[in-house]
Parts: C-alpha cells; structure tokens; sequence
C-alpha cells in the first residue's frame, strides 16, 4: 500500500522552476532514496511534500488524502456559516446605540411590561434595511476570506500533515540545543499527544498520567536510538553525529507512517554512517515508510528499495541500486564514472 504518492509535483518561485513535474511513491516500511547534484530540486520538493511550500501544481496523496484536495460539502458550510456570523456580528457591533435606541428605548414604558414581541419586529427592520446591509457585507467578506484562508492553510501547513502522520528532519540540525536530550523529544510527543490546557491548568490526574507515559515513550525512544544515557545532557552538548539520531527521535516521537530524512548522514564519519545505515533499517522493519535525501552513496545504496535521482528539478531516473548505479544519464549527471563501478 502506498503510503505517499506524488503526482506530477511542480514548484515554480516566479520564472524559476525548481520542481519540475516529478512523481513519486513510497510503500509502507518502504525506503526510498532521493539523489542528484546540489540545486536538483530535491530540498524543494521534500518542502512541497510537508507543506513548507504549497506546490504550484501537481497531487501530493498522503495515506490516502489529498494534501492539495479541494473544497467538500463540510469546508462551505463551515466557511459560509463563518462568514454569515462575522457579518452579523460586525452589524451588530457599529450599530449597537442605533439598535438600542430603536428597538429598546423607543418601546420602553416605566412600569409597563416590555413589549418583546414588537422589539423583535423592529430589531428585523433593522437588521434588513438598507442602512445595516453596508456593515453586515463587509463582515460577511472578511469572515469568508478569513475562513477559506484558514481551510487553505490547514490543507497543507506541516503542523496538519504531522498530526496525519508524516514527519521530516532538515539538512542543518534544528534542535533545541539549550534544552535537555529528552525535553527535545517530549516536545514532540506533547504535539501529538500532551494534556490540553484545561487537564494542565487544574493540575487533573490525567496531566499526571499523561507526564507519565510521555516519559515513559521518550526513554524508549531515546534507548532506541541509543541515546538514554545522555537524556539529561543538554542537547548542544551531545556529539554531531548524536544530535542527527536526536534529530531522528523526536520525529519518531510524533508516531510517523511516514519519515523524510534531510541528508541525516552529512557531516558523518564512516563509523557514524554505519550506524545510521542500522538504524534507518531498524526504523524500516517498524513499518514506518522513509523517505532519504543523501549524497552518501554507500547509505543510499546499502538500503534504498528503490532510488529517484533528480537534475535540474527533473526526475531523470528511478529504479534499483543496481539500475541506477548504471543508468548512462545518471552516470554522466551524478555519480561519475568511478562511483558507477
């Protein structure tokens, strides 16, 4: 089953094409690779595919759901019901002494009972007369714009796509260096899972227990991984190679069916490959579905099912090791004739 299909993916940034129509799959507990020389497009399209980027076209299918997919029944009753409530309430709040004035102060009589039914006749005048319809447009425009800006923003921020499943480290470290080894991967778990803030404010047992198991789910990731004996080491302290399996954790931590990895081997010894070679198989047979950015050809491929090499925004190639090791265009665009022996 297809955990990720990409369809076509373009990203043009004015007459610049960086992506250009690339399509993609990537199988449950699959490992995929992407290569091809600096400025190929491959940053790019891994932004387009977590929603950094809104791709400028093309289908970016996740689990099943469209990324990109357009508006359904629910979205325009929410957008519409949204924009019918700001218009009223905009109505409302510029008019509110005109509104007073007409419908209460004009029926009220000292020590009779008010008359309500009159009040709500008046108030209806009112509210479709042609002195209130300026206010109730305008709202009902902002409210709308408002909404659909929301509903687009929601369709493919990484914030949406995280809690859908899909989780990503980047090309330069983005820890938290000041906080501690595991803090950083309890951040993550508390995105996915984290008392709310009413069971945080009132201190409810559920926080309790919540605090609890987030621990608990850290200290086995941080031992798989191989880092629980640093967990109360600040971050910044922990060797490079250590902070790149950090790095890994805590996106673990936010329980992926699918992994994006930034170029995780750069700036690695060959020892450190190794164990990364280990742990991306490790992650692999867990059944999480990795997607890898790598120039380290011997990571790419010692564990890649399948590879996809781009140039020049272009996917020029896709297959296995073997195919693309030798593949004639990759040859003369990448690897180089040494690397293809």
């Amino acid at each position: 089953m297809s955990v990720l299909l990409v369809n076509s993916l373009c990203m043009r940034f004015g007459g610049l094409v960086a992506v250009n129509n690339v399509s993609l799959k990537v199988d449950t507990g699959q490992i995929v690779s992407v290569i091809g020389p600096n400025g190929a497009g491959k940053t790019t399209a891994f932004n387009a595919i977590t929603g950094v980027y809104p791709p400028s076209s093309g289908e970016v299918i996740f689990n099943g759901i469209n990324a990109r997919r357009g508006l359904d029944g629910a979205n325009v009753i929410a957008i519409v019901s949204t924009a019918l409530l700001a218009g009223f309430l905009l109505l409302l709040i510029c008019n509110a002494q005109t509104i007073w004035e007409q419908v209460i102060n004009a029926h009220y009589v000292y020590l009779e009972p008010f008359p309500w039914t009159k009040a709500v006749r008046e108030f209806g005048s009112f509210v479709f007369s042609s002195a209130a319809w300026p206010y109730f447009v305008s709202g009902f425009l902002l409210g709308g714009a408002g909404a659909t800006a929301i509903w687009f923003r929601s369709r493919t921020s990484p914030f949406i796509l995280c809690k859908a499943g899909m989780a990503r480290t980047f090309q330069n470290i983005r820890l938290f260096q000041e906080m501690s080894v595991i803090e950083n991967v309890l951040v993550a778990i508390d995105a996915r899972a984290g008392a709310n803030l009413f069971e945080a404010g009132l201190r409810l047992p559920s926080f309790f227990g919540k605090r609890r198991a987030a621990l608990k789910a850290a200290r086995e990731l941080l031992d798989f991984v191989q880092l629980e004996k640093f967990a109360n080491q600040p971050a910044s302290a922990l060797p490079y190679g250590y902070q790149r399996r950090l790095e890994i954790a805590r996106a673990l931590a936010t329980h992926p069916k699918l992994l994006l990895l930034d170029e995780p081997a750069a700036g690695m010894n060959p020892a450190e490959s190794e164990e990364l070679i280990t742990l991306i198989e490790r992650i692999s047979e867990r059944g999480v579905a990795v997607l890898l950015i790598e120039h380290h050809m011997k990571v790419v491929m010692s564990i890649s099912d399948r590879i996809v090499v781009l140039d020049y925004g272009n996917k020029i190639a896709e297959g296995s090791a073997a195919e693309v090791r030798a593949n004639p265009r990759v040859i003369e665009a990448y690897l180089g004739k040494e690397a293809a022996r």
